[in-house]
């Protein structure tokens, strides 16, 4: 008998993402009225805004009618029309809850989530009972199921009507035990731009999980026409944009302009209407640059942007565009070194060599070592952070370039005296091409990521640490 009038509600289940909902159901003597779905409301309770692409409903002609226990890989929403139905779910996803069971009965004033990777089946109690299923992947021959025996003595489902009395297909029984089941792995994460230095570091985060792929220029054409048909993209959960174009100066020049518009706005662009269109992730990163540097104190993740060459507009306009897709981070970051050329191997090679340089010491910012970053990345992925804008850089006290350079030639048992502070100005003051203007300030307010517990490294430790092992 279904019960009205109860509030909608949610309550979680012993397998992770599995959520059962109470839905209110408003009825007299002609019959009922539910909402069967409603986003605002239901996802203010907590279910993901998962993002629903087709409607199924499944009709069943007599008590017993027994389907099988399927694991698709897309995300389910799960309702009673008509009737009741007894459900079981085993979690059929790679991890430590594999196998977890879980079983309730369903009536029109009740529904779950079922997350993907969860096997579910039904079994009816009353005669002509239909469910109806919200799903958000379309239907493909290409998408791989896992399946479980309705009869698997490991999950010991204690079905109300026998398995031997009821109506099961033979598929359903074929299907095979707990120990002969494939798992669903996570969905894919690739990693665009994976050959540049953020990127090695990506691949030394993740290393050879086999859920994640790496793509570099040769592999992966962000200006390609039919890159939206590429993939089968509703595998994926994350794309992680770690390519850019990253040469300040060269962006000044009309080649260098072209090139960096594409790479940074254009080519972003592509990649946020996929995310958007196919319910991904996207992880973006972005710079410092996208401010002038004139504020007095740390930039925050709210401040306007005000960038003041073609790379830090670039930049911006890429950070415009990744927030148009409904799930995204924006990593701000600044001052990045990595694997390769960089302004701590400069300075440690000239320190080596006996070379007194001049460096700039009216520019204010912290150091950002790309180890760091594709921490702070996974670790806003994988604790499903707030979307939004994250500022991420090395943790410590600023210093400008100046400082930093004596700190290598400290560190590497030279003189740090030998190393003179100039202005901008002066350090660029014999330059015979286009410089890009730098911003004076370039500290980030990191206020939000530690509130997160993303991991920030400390300045002075990690450059003490990358030089010990350069």
């Amino acid at each position: 008998m279904t019960e009205y009038g109860k509030p909608l509600g949610a309550t979680e289940t012993t397998i992770p993402g599995l959520v059962v909902f109470d839905l209110p159901v408003h009825g007299d003597a002609r019959g009922w009225f539910k909402e069967n779905w409603q986003r605002e409301k239901m996802t203010a309770l907590g279910l993901p805004d998962f993002g629903p692409v087709q409607n199924n409903i499944s009709f069943n002609d007599a008590v017993g009618t027994t389907r099988g226990i399927h694991a698709e890989p897309w995300d389910k929403w799960v309702s009673v029309a008509t009737g009741r139905i007894f459900g079981a779910w085993v979690d059929l996803r790679e991890g430590p809850t594999f196998g977890a069971v879980f079983t309730t009965e369903l009536d029109p004033s009740k529904a779950i989530f079922v997350p993907r990777g969860v096997g579910n089946s039904y079994q009816t109690l009353e005669p002509d009972t239909a469910y109806t299923y919200l799903v958000n992947d379309h239907w493909s021959p290409d998408a791989a199921y896992s399946f479980l025996n309705l009869a698997d003595e490991t999950a010991a489902i204690g079905w109300p009507i026998p398995l031997s009395d009821v109506e099961i297909s033979a598929k359903d029984l074929a299907h095979p035990r707990m120990a002969d089941v494939t798992p669903i792995p996570p969905k894919k994460i690739l990693v665009v731009g994976a050959n540049g230095q953020l990127g090695r570091a990506l691949r030394a985060e993740y290393g050879d999980a086999p859920h994640v792929e790496y793509a570099d220029r040769s592999t992966f054409d962000i200006s390609s026409t039919d890159l939206a048909t590429a993939r089968r993209w509703r595998d994926y959960g994350t794309i992680i944009n770690a390519a850019a174009h990253t040469r300040v100066d060269l962006a000044e020049t009309p080649e260098g302009r072209k090139d960096a518009w594409a790479a940074n706005v254009t080519g972003v662009a592509t990649l946020a209407r996929i995310a958007a269109d196919n319910g991904i992730t996207l992880v973006h990163v972005s710079s410092d640059y996208v401010f002038d540097g004139t504020l007095d104190r740390p930039y925050r993740e709210d401040d306007p942007v005000c960038p003041l060459g073609v790379y830090g507009q670039t930049k911006a306009a890429g950070d415009a565009v990744v927030s148009t897709a409904p799930r995204h981070y924006i990593v701000r970051t600044s001052w990045v070194i990595g694997d390769g050329s960089n302004f701590v191997r400069t300075m440690a090679s000239l320190a080596e060599r006996g070379i007194e340089p001049r460096v700039v010491d009216d520019q204010i910012g912290r150091l950002t070592f790309t180890a760091d970053i594709a921490r702070g990345i996974r670790h806003l992925v994988e604790h499903a952070a707030p979307f939004g804008v994250y500022n991420l850089t090395g943790d410590g006290e600023p210093h400008s370039w100046a400082d930093i350079a004596r700190a290598v030639f400290a560190l590497t048992g030279h003189d740090p005296e030998r190393v003179t502070g100039v202005s901008t100005e002066e350090y660029f003051a014999s330059a015979t091409g286009p410089i890009a203007p730098r911003p004076r300030n370039s500290v980030l307010d990191l206020t939000k990521a530690t509130t997160r517990n993303v991991p920030l490294g400390l300045v002075s430790g990690r450059l003490a640490d990358y030089l010990a092992g350069a």
